[in-house]
Parts: C-alpha cells; structure tokens; sequence
C-alpha cells in the first residue's frame, strides 16, 4: 500500500492544510491591518503635535502621513516576525494535533487488517483490543464477535463430521462384521442374520435421511405438502402410537386438548415427526410409573393467534449449561452417546428446523429433578 495514500497521510494532510490557510490568512490580514492602523496613528500623533503650527503642518504633513521612520519600521518589521513564529507555533502544534488524530483511527484499523487477514489464513483465535467507545471500538467489537463464532461454528463443523463418522460407523462395522462372517462361514446366512442386517441397514438409511432433510431445512429447501390440519388429531395419533411404549415403562400419558381449535396450513407427515420426536423424548427420560402431559392452547399475542403445543414430563431435567445446546446436531448431554440412553441425537435437531420453516417456534423449560416442558408454537394464519 502507497504510504502517501494511506488514511493517516490524507487525514493530517487535510487538517495541516486547514490549519495552514487559516494560520496564513491571519497573518496576511493582521499584517495589512497593522501596517494601516499604524499608519493612521502616526498621521493623528503628527496633527496632534503639530496642530498650533498650520505652516509647518502643511508644509511637512504629507511627508509624514506617508512616511514611517526608522524606529517605526522597526517596530513593524519586529510584530510581522513575531506574527511569523507564532503562525509557526501553531503550524506545528497542528500538524502534531493532526498526526495524533489520524493515529488513534488508523493504528485500530491497522490492528483490525491484521486480525482479520490472520482469520482468513485460518487463524479463528483472534481479539482485538477494544480501547474507545466510538465507532471504531464498535467496529472492533463486532469483529470479536465474529471471530468467536467463526471459532464455535468451525468447531462445531469439526463435531458434526466426527458425530456422524462415529454414527455411520456403528452400522458399517456390524454389516461389514457380519458380512465377512458369512463369506468365511463362520456365521450362518439365516433368516436370523439376515433380518439383524436388515435393521442395521435400515437404521443406517433412516440416519442419512434425517441428515437429507436436516440440511434441506436448515436452508429452507425442504418441500412442505401443506393443507388444513386439525392439530388435535396429530397429537392423538402420535400418543395413540406411542402407548405400547408408554406402557412398557407404566409411564401415563395424559392429554389437555383445547376444544375447535382452528384448522392450521401445516405439513402433516413433518409436523407429526415434530409431536412424535418430543413424545419419544419424554418417554424416554422419564422414570417407571412417570407422567407425560400433552397440552394444546390457542393464545393471541400482539394482534397474531399462536397455537401452543406443550409437551411436560417429570423425568431428571436437562443441566442448565445443556440447555442452549440440545437442538444442535448430534448434541447428547450423555457425551458416551450409549444407545440406551437416547438416539443418534438429530432428533431435536430436526424438530427446531420443521418447526421453523413452518414460521413457528420451538423452547423447552427445564428443572433438575422436576421435568422438562417442551412447547411448540405455531402461527395460526
């Protein structure tokens, strides 16, 4: 970069030449003012002086209201210098004025260029000090605030691929396990086998639609079949499908359904997946002889009608440092990810994204020991 053409250089350029007109303007007129009023004063004292001798006045009065003597120009020439050295003084004192001020911009922009070349090298661990409350430490505090989450979107990428090796792994090797068994006859290829590979394959085909759609969502490509829905039924379907698992643990389901509720344009297939993801969840994390409570209500709020599907359980809660997490891929507060004690952790995952391509919300509520809510809100168009 041109140092000459750098923003300090044109900054105290700007300002030096503002000063300087100004510092020369005065100069030129207090000059031309003096030379003028001194002038005047010299003519007064002589007509004071002279004023009882008319002859001598006319006789020697233009000479002396146009001529100066030596003493007199002395004096001048003596202010016109010291007028010089003090436009001087101030010449410098803005030009350093000037510098600092181009300074305290650029050597923060400096400081910005730097970190942010660093970031695009790959370097995501970058701060740059915030000194001012101006519009340059605002600019810098957004710049951290982008290099922390280039930071935890860049690991969360690198979790995300080593979630789904590590989910795409477990089928693999049992198929591939299994498989090689058969070819070196060690295991026999019955109908048993054959169906334990089946699931496995079918298990691996249901994670990568999960991911298919979970992409798709996220960047709102996924197709939506909407129509009028009465919510109620999906909620009744999915608890219907759910009972067979409910009883095995003795977990009651309980429904508080809100009466002609109005019908709202939804996805059925995808909005059952949401109620039926939540369900699975509750279930599952809550202890023998446990209570599920699916709630629906219809509130208005701002001038808009939302429809609130509530979800509460009394299992253990969630912690309160996994809570802002439990959406995000693969996220498991069970950091073994054992089977037992959840799924491959997408689930979640999925229900924030159809629940907000259908311009609803999803939050979840939690206390240590007391249960969980979960609550979807939908607009009612």
């Amino acid at each position: 970069m041109d140092r000459f053409n750098s923003i300090t250089c044109r900054i105290t350029g700007l300002m030096f030449l503002a000063v300087a007109l100004t510092v020369f303007l005065l100069i030129y007129l207090a000059n031309e003012q003096m030379i003028e009023l001194f002038q005047e004063y010299l003519v007064v004292q002589q007509m004071e002086t002279h004023m009882g001798d008319a002859s001598g006045h006319l006789s020697g009065g233009g000479h002396s209201m146009t001529g100066m003597g030596p003493l007199e120009e002395s004096f001048l020439a003596s202010v016109h210098q010291s007028l010089i050295w003090v436009g001087l003084a101030i010449l410098a004192t803005g030009l350093a004025a000037s510098y600092t001020l181009a300074r305290s911009i650029t050597v923060p922009l400096r400081n910005l260029s730097r970190a942010a070349r660093k970031l695009e090298q790959g370097d995501y661990d970058q701060k740059v000090v915030v000194e001012t409350k101006d519009e340059i430490g605002e600019l810098a505090d957004i710049f951290n605030r982008m290099a922390e989450t280039l930071a935890t979107n860049t690991n969360l990428r690198r979790q995300l691929l080593a979630n789904i090796a590590h989910e795409l792994k477990t089928p693999l090797t049992v198929i591939q396990g299994h498989l090689e068994g058969m070819v070196d006859g060690v295991i026999a290829a019955n109908k048993e086998q054959l169906l334990s590979l089946h699931e496995e394959a079918v298990r691996l085909n249901r994670l990568l639609k999960d991911l298919r759609d979970l992409s798709l969502a996220e960047v709102r490509q996924l197709a939506l079949e909407k129509r009028p829905t009465d919510i109620n039924q999906l909620v009744g379907r999915a608890v219907a499908m759910l009972k067979p698992l409910a009883d095995a643990k003795d977990i009651q389901i309980s429904c508080s359904l809100a009466a002609a509720l109005p019908e709202i344009s939804i996805d059925r297939d995808r909005m059952s997946q949401v109620i039926y993801n939540i369900l699975v969840n509750a279930v599952r994390y809550s202890p023998p002889k446990g209570r599920v409570e699916v709630t629906t209500v219809l509130r208005e709020e701002d001038l808009c009608r939302r429809l609130t599907v509530s979800v509460a359980d009394n299992g253990p809660g969630i912690e309160t440092e996994d809570i802002p997490y439990i959406f995000d891929h693969f996220y498991r507060s069970d950091k073994s990810r054992d089977r037992k004690s959840g799924g491959s952790g997408l689930g979640l995952a999925i229900v924030k994204q159809l629940v907000e391509i259908h311009g609803g919300q999803v939050t979840v509520s939690s206390q240590k020991e007391k249960g969980t809510i979960f609550r979807v809100v939908l607009p009612v168009e």
